[in-house]
This record gives C-alpha cells, structure tokens and sequence, in this order.
C-alpha cells in the first residue's frame, strides 16, 4: 500500500529523523536520489546541459546538491537563482567547487531552451497559491522547451495537502518525492502535474505515524480483500445483492449495473424494476422481482438509483432497510439526507463531480479543484462512506481516517454507464461482506483495471468493461 501524508506531519518526522542523524545528511540522503534519478532518465550524464531552477529554502538546497552531484559526472550545470540572496549557501558552495555557475534571472530562458534536463527546485511542500510572475515564465518556457523537467519532492506551484492549484505551476515529466508521497502527488487536478512519481527512501518511515491522510491500495492489498467462496459456500452463503434501479426511460442502466454485480463475487442478483425484461433478456440468471424492495426477497446489500428517474419510493423502501446501501445517480438525488443520516447499517454513496456539487451546493468547478475536501465535506454532512468518481477516485470513510485513492483508472472510462457498472459491483462487494470503505475501494480498483484491459487505447463500451472485470480480478489474484 502507498501512503502518503500532510506537510505538517512529514515536517515533525523530519525534524525528529534530523535529530537522530549528523548535520546535513537528511539533505544528502535526499540529494543523491535525485541525482541518481536524474542520471537514469538522462541516460548519459557527460557532456549533457543541466539548468537548476532554485527558490529559497531547503528544496533549492537539495537540487543545488543534486546538480553538485551532476556536475561532478560531466554534466554541465547552471542554477538560476530565483531569490540570490534567500539561496541555499552550503548547497550553492558545493556546486561551485564542482565548476557549476551560479546565474540569475537574465539570461535563463536562453539556457532553459538550450537544457537536456531542467530541476524544479523552486518552492517545497509548504508552498501556497499558484507561482510568482518570474518563476511562473521560467516554468512555461521550460514546459515548452525540449527538456526533460523534475520536480525536487513536488512541483512548484502546487499545493501538497489537498492536490489544489490555484495558480501557475511546473509540469513536470518527474516527480522525486522524498520519504513518503505527498497527497497532491496522487490526487488531481495536481497529480497531472506531477508525471511520474518517484520515492526516494530517506529512513522517514521510521518515524511517521501509523496512519496516514491518504492510501492508495495495490495488488496484493486488493487480493486480501477479494471474496473467496469455500467448499461450503452456495449462493446465499457468497450474499445475495440487491438491484433498485432502471426506469422505462433508462432501462439500460439496470442492464449494466446488473452486469456489474454478477461479476462482483456475490452468489446471487435481485433485480427490482421496471427493467425486468431487458435485465431477463440479457442475464437469465438473474431474480426478479415486480413487488418492490421490501417483498423482493432476502438481500445482504442494495443498490440503489442507477436510471431511476423520479422512483422514490423505491430509494425510501431501500434506505429503510437494515443491510448496506449503495446510492448512485437519480438515488443522489432523491435520497433524503436525514434518512441516510439515520441509517445504522453502512452506506455507500457514489457520486460523480456533478452529483456531488449538487448535494454540497456548489459549482462543479470547486469540487473539482478540491476533490479530497469535498469527499470529505460530504462524508460528514451524510454520515456515509462517499466515493467519489473523476479523474482520481476518492473513497472517504463516515467515520474519518485515511481516504483511499484508487490509482488504475483510465480516461477511457469517462463513458456512458460505467458508473452504473461500477454500482453493481460494488454493491456485490458489499454483500460479500466487505466494509462500505474496502468495497469502494476495492471495486474502483478492479473497475480502474478492467478499463485499462477492454480499452487498451482505444474507445471503449460500459459492457466492456464489465466484461473485463474477471480479467482484472485474476491479474490481481495471481499477481
């Protein structure tokens, strides 16, 4: 599992990790891995053109250190000091020494254009708003130029708490982050900034606390959580999920949420509406049902709302029930926020950007901009696991703690039903048995993985992705 911590916590371990260790070799730690990453992507250090774009504080010290490093390999080095006399003068005295110069900002776009590699050390994690004027052209020609750009722990202009950017910022090719991953680095609309991600390991795990502001599961994570039916399992032992969804108007989004769940690892589907036909037609295997929610049948879990329309009797007669609860589409709407409140058993809500802008009464724009609080926010005000789906999926946890970010999406997935896709088999997580938080988790991890595999680069279907859905559960079985 990555992790990933705020500035304030990140900045006590480092202190304490200081406190333990001689003068300066937190920095050096620091320096030599992202020399070292810096001389992988160039390939060939000699003889190559190497511009250090240096702010203030220690994160101009550690790029000042790396190009020390560089330097002392062939490479041409020259630093652009962005504030002279603010600049790290242990970090600037060593590349000095080597033969790198010491330039301010007159002449530096020339030699940014000129660069094979350009490293980003202008403002660290405690960086607030968007970049000042001059660092903020450096940064544009440097996107612009040829060269290959790394960021020194994060890129400059945005912010590492909460993945916000609120102004100009570096685009970087490399991101090498120290100690642990910052959550900007895996949350969007930072994380497009970020490229790719490299932690260096600088002894900081020693000392961090035991959770973290963010996890983002892998393979073998996932594969503890994935239900596994035994010898003595029949369908109504593997949970039975329930299907509250699809309207005469949409009655495709019954068809797909059904696919879902019946990948999901539950023994059995219920369906419930007005799809029955089309869900029969498609998936015989299916239960249904014309009697409503409360006289379907026994279920372990509910999803509600996909193409519902207007129904909403049938998300009253689901939130009023005593087993989990997934909420999506038209359900986000028509779900009464005290009677999801009063639940006592687990709820799930799955909400887009959009949706969830509505329920929080605000742009659209602003939850974008500020997915993890807005995650959050909801979670509290509903007194509900909240997934939130986009670019970068959150799951934030009713209770609090760590939210997971799921890595495996893909844009491809921006398509219509895959949402409903992902309800129906999160929901058979959830009558699997999982928590709202590890089904979340765990089915925007498998539904992330199944886009990949249907799409392969090119455009894909919402019933392809269900298709691929047992493919992503072996990779991660085998793994």
């Amino acid at each position: 599992m990555r992790t990933a911590y705020n500035v304030d916590t990140v900045r006590t371990a480092e202190r304490e990790l200081m406190a333990r260790l001689p003068e300066g070799a937190l920095m050096q730690r620091a320096a030599a891995g992202l020399a070292a990453a810096c001389a992988d992507l160039l390939g060939r250090v000699y003889g190559r053109r190497v511009v250090l774009l240096v702010g203030s504080g220690d994160n101009g010290g550690d790029a000042l250190y790396a190009g020390a490093r560089l330097a002392r390999r062939g490479a041409g080095v020259a630093a652009v000091l962005l504030a002279p006399e603010r600049a790290h003068s242990a970090g600037l005295a060593a590349l000095r020494r080597v033969g790198g110069r010491a330039v301010g900002i007159d002449g530096a776009e020339r030699l940014i254009e000129e660069a094979d590699l350009v490293l980003d050390g202008i403002v660290g994690i405690g960086g607030k708003g968007g970049l000042r004027p001059d660092a903020a052209q450096l940064a544009e020609v440097a996107e612009r130029s040829r060269a290959a750009v790394v960021a020194v722990d994060l890129p400059s202009g945005i912010d590492a708490d909460t993945g916000e950017v609120r102004g100009a910022a570096v685009r970087a090719d490399l991101t090498v982050t120290f100690g642990t991953h910052k959550p900007g680095l895996l949350i969007d609309p930072a994380r497009e900034y970020a490229g790719s991600v490299r932690l260096v390991d600088i002894g900081l795990n020693a000392v961090l606390p035991a959770e973290a502001e963010l996890e983002a599961l892998q393979h073998a994570d996932v594969r503890r959580l994935l239900p596994v039916p035994s010898g003595e399992s029949d369908k109504y032992r593997r949970g039975v999920v329930g299907i509250a969804a699809g309207s005469a108007r949409y009655p495709g989004a019954a068809v797909l949420a059904v696919y879902g769940a019946l990948r999901g690892g539950a023994g059995a589907v219920r369906y419930v509406g007005p799809a029955a036909d089309a869900v029969i037609a498609r998936f015989p295997e299916t239960l249904v049902s014309d009697r409503g929610p409360k006289r379907a049948g026994r279920v372990q879990a509910w999803v509600v709302g996909p193409g519902a329309g207007d129904d909403a009797s049938a998300v009253a007669e689901v939130l009023a029930s005593d087993v989990p609860v997934l909420i999506d589409a038209d359900g986000l709407r028509l779900a009464d926020r005290d009677a999801v409140r009063a639940r006592t058993a687990p709820t799930l809500m799955t909400p887009h950007a959009g949706e969830a802008a509505a329920l929080l009464g605000v742009p659209r724009e602003e939850v974008e901009g500020a997915r993890l609080a807005s995650a959050r926010e909801l979670a509290g005000r509903y007194g509900a696991t909240v997934l939130l789906k986009g670019s970068t999926t959150l799951v934030a946890d009713a209770g609090g703690g760590a939210v997971r970010v799921n890595p495996t999406g893909t844009a491809w997935l921006a398509t219509a039903g895959s949402g409903d896709v992902l309800s129906g088999l999160a929901g058979s997580l959830l009558a699997s048995g999982l928590s709202a938080l590890d089904a979340g988790s765990t089915a925007a991890y498998l539904h992330g993985l199944a886009g990949r595999f249907a799409a392969d680069g090119a455009p894909v279907g919402a019933h392809d992705v269900a298709e691929a859905v047992p493919a992503a559960w072996r990779d991660v079985r085998d793994a």
